[in-house]
């Protein structure tokens, strides 16, 4: 099968976030998918397969299934738009969130996204000492939400994952605060993997409605302060999160299984 290495959210090598795509020609089983994710061991590997008048649509990361993965999306868009169909402007995939379409625009690809709207939760002394910072405020949505008071904090800050495991309750940890160069900023920390996401497209379904209505605006510019860094412009609609990005290849080969 067909195997491509893309860089997310950026237009540089080494940034943004990394994604495997595999384009098949046929069915294989969940369990392939996921050994073929563990080899390539990013943070999310998409396995792409046309189906009639649109495509479906699986990520993994390397030890396990997610129900969504807005960067390994943008990937798979890329693969499709520039060495597939070079004459495709959208494309629409089925996935576990449901389905979701992308648009190209000039050189940025754009997912709608699911709405996730997070909620608001109490700072408890438990969850400020796990997260060993104090947040200004806390939501509750697929991850933990924690907004903090600045730029600085979110830069500065160091998970220790022996604690962050205990927040269970959640996929992942989002540290966010308003930016400096952008309308705000965030990180995100993987609990089952005690890892750094680079650029989390995924998050901003929650984060995206949370600044919205904080900031008083729909279009926003995000960057995410990871070391390889990424770039997000997002526009929150009435049934929908449009997240958009670049992307650039960085591999292409063959698996041969």
């Amino acid at each position: 099968m067909k195997y491509y290495m893309v860089d997310t959210f950026t237009d540089e090598a080494f940034g943004g976030n990394p994604a495997g795509v595999c384009i098949l020609d046929r069915k294989i089983s969940p369990e392939i998918m996921q050994r073929i994710a563990k080899e390539h061991n990013l943070p999310e590997t998409a396995f792409v397969l046309k189906e009639e008048n649109k495509y479906s649509l699986r990520w993994f990361t390397p030890k396990f299934e997610i129900d969504l993965c807005g960067h390994a999306t943008l990937a798979s868009a890329f693969i499709l738009m520039n060495y597939f169909y070079k004459d495709m402007e959208k494309v629409t995939f089925s996935t576990q969130s449901g389905i979701i379409k992308v648009v190209r625009d000039d050189n940025k690809y754009e997912m709608l996204l699911p709405i996730r709207k997070p909620i608001k939760i109490e700072i408890t002394e438990d969850i400020k000492k796990l997260l060993g910072v104090t947040p200004y405020e806390l939501y509750s949505s697929r991850d933990l939400i924690v907004v903090l008071s600045n730029e600085e904090e979110v830069t500065g800050y160091k998970p220790n994952y022996d604690n962050l495991m205990k927040l269970s309750k959640w996929l992942g940890i989002v540290i966010t605060a308003k930016g400096k160069k952008s309308d705000f900023v965030s990180r995100y920390f993987c609990l089952e993997l005690k890892d750094e996401d680079p650029v989390t497209g995924s998050s901003h379904c929650s984060l995206v409605p949370y600044w919205a209505e904080r900031l008083g605006c729909t279009e926003l510019y995000a960057q995410q302060l990871s070391e390889r860094k990424g770039e997000l412009y997002c526009k929150l609609e009435c049934n929908c999160v449009k997240v958009a990005g670049c992307a650039r290849i960085y591999m292409t080969g063959d698996i041969n299984i």
